[in-house]
């Protein structure tokens, strides 16, 4: 079982350590693997994204039952696509567990109590991940070379 956590910005080592995992972000591929998110960058996106988050955007750390982080998950609003799209990243050390499937749950009823009716996720063509979606109730809404887009109504 897991829970959301709202991190303090002293949390967001764990972000950063996530997104410098060259096999936590393989999914990444398509689009550069690892992403670098320094300390000096944590107040801004902090402010952006938990204190400011202006009914935009979400996000919350997964916590197993010890109080471990283990993963992330969060949606944002797309302007350009007039969307709002899903996040969910587990920590390679703690997939293959069944979190992936347990904060796509989280994720999608946080969505639906925040008044959004559709939740839309741009996976790339050949990340394993689309078939948890498809599971979860998602649909594929279109695909082109690059990603698979799935939707589904909340």
């Amino acid at each position: 079982m897991i829970t959301s956590y709202i991190p303090k910005i002293e949390d967001l080592w764990f972000k950063e350590t996530m997104l410098a995992d060259p096999d936590t972000m393989s999914y990444n591929h398509a689009w550069g693997g690892t992403i670098s998110f320094p300390e000096e960058k944590w107040h801004t996106w902090y402010e952006r994204w938990i204190k400011n988050p202006e009914n935009k955007r979400y996000y919350r750390y997964l916590k197993d039952d010890s109080g471990c982080f283990i993963g992330e998950i969060a949606y944002h609003y797309d302007e350009d696509l007039d969307i709002y799209l899903a996040n969910v990243i587990v920590h390679a050390l703690y997939r293959n567990k069944g979190y992936g499937s347990q904060g796509l749950d989280l994720l999608c009823a946080a969505a639906k109590e925040h008044g959004i009716r559709f939740l839309f996720d741009n996976i790339a063509i050949d990340n394993a991940a689309v078939s948890l979606f498809l599971k979860h109730g998602f649909v594929e809404d279109y695909r082109d070379n690059d990603v698979v887009m799935l939707k589904r109504e909340l």
